[in-house]
């Protein structure tokens, strides 16, 4: 890749007092070393992470990576896990509702205007957001994790009502992002389900209503969106970055971007590397949720 750390390291400092013996010492400090085969710097990367070292920040000097990552990756599992927790919660019902009720006008109004909101890009969406409720109203604020110059952080009233202050527009600009999907998926399943035999012979033995719906219909036409959300996980965590971007939310992908900035590359592999480690994690309890709700599933292994 262009570029060299240690370079722009050394342009950060803004001095040109570097001799060449000192700045081979500053490459060889971040792993960088030209003078190394590349096959080697990877391997003492692999040893260096088997022991838990993922290098140091440059772009923070001299703080690890690991600190850093440890300090932001609360922040982008709060803001993900809220955002996908909701969206799941509101689609799935939404659809639920909407597929009980097909035919009437919210079946014909919703959708479309859901999967054109999907369709609008996450960091393009926080833009908007920011300029209408931080900007023009003033409702929320602008950018940050908490209100650094007026609260200090530990776990008070004062701090936690300014973390959820700050996390509104960022989470309603996830939900918005990824809430077509469960909508959609719980909407088409659930008016396949509603044709089974067994939700027809619920209707025909008198059951209540809502309890034909929860527990016949709604129960089994869910199991596809439990599927789908190992897919979408990948995508909300991609809208995180870019929302975090924008509203400088203090998570993974604020320290990504100012990484990139910096040509740290040190901190782009721990942040990719922390990501698809979260993925695969949440997708392996995804597919533990999806045995215990499908029984059958179990009979089959």
């Amino acid at each position: 890749m262009p570029g060299d750390p240690a370079e722009a390291y050394i342009a950060k400092l803004q001095t040109q007092l570097v001799t060449r013996a000192q700045l081979a010492a500053i490459r060889e400090e971040f792993g960088v070393n030209p003078d190394v085969p590349i096959w080697k710097q990877y391997f003492d990367y692999l040893s260096a992470l088997l022991h838990g070292q993922l290098g140091i920040a440059t772009s923070q000097f001299p703080s690890q990576v690991s600190d850093i990552l440890r300090q932001s990756l609360p922040w982008t599992i709060g803001l993900v896990g809220a955002s996908v927790i909701l969206s799941f919660l509101i689609g799935t019902l939404v659809g639920m509702v909407i597929a009980w009720r097909r035919g009437s006008w919210y079946d014909t109004a919703v959708p479309p205007i859901l999967t054109f909101l999907s369709a609008v890009p996450y960091f393009w969406m926080a833009l908007a957001l920011v300029y209408v409720f931080a900007v023009g109203l003033n409702w929320f604020p602008t950018d940050g994790g908490y209100d650094v110059f007026n609260v200090t952080p530990g776990w008070n009233i004062d701090f936690i009502t300014s973390v959820v202050q700050h996390a509104i527009l960022p989470v309603i600009t996830l939900v918005i992002g990824s809430l077509s999907g469960w909508v959609l998926t719980m909407r088409n399943t659930m008016v396949t389900t509603l044709t089974e035999d067994y939700v027809v012979m619920a209707q025909a033995k008198g059951l209540p209503e809502r309890r034909v719906m929860f527990n016949y219909a709604a129960r089994n036409a869910i199991l596809p969106s439990i599927t789908s959300f190992s897919i979408s996980l990948g995508l909300v965590v991609s809208g995180a970055l870019l929302t975090e971007i924008v509203f400088n939310y203090p998570g993974i992908g604020f320290a990504l971007f100012k990484g990139v900035q910096s040509d740290d590359y040190a901190m782009v592999e721990g942040c990719f590397l922390v990501i698809a480690l979260a993925v695969l994690i949440a997708n392996f309890l995804s597919e533990l949720v999806y045995v215990f709700l499908d029984p059958r599933v179990r009979q089959g292994s």
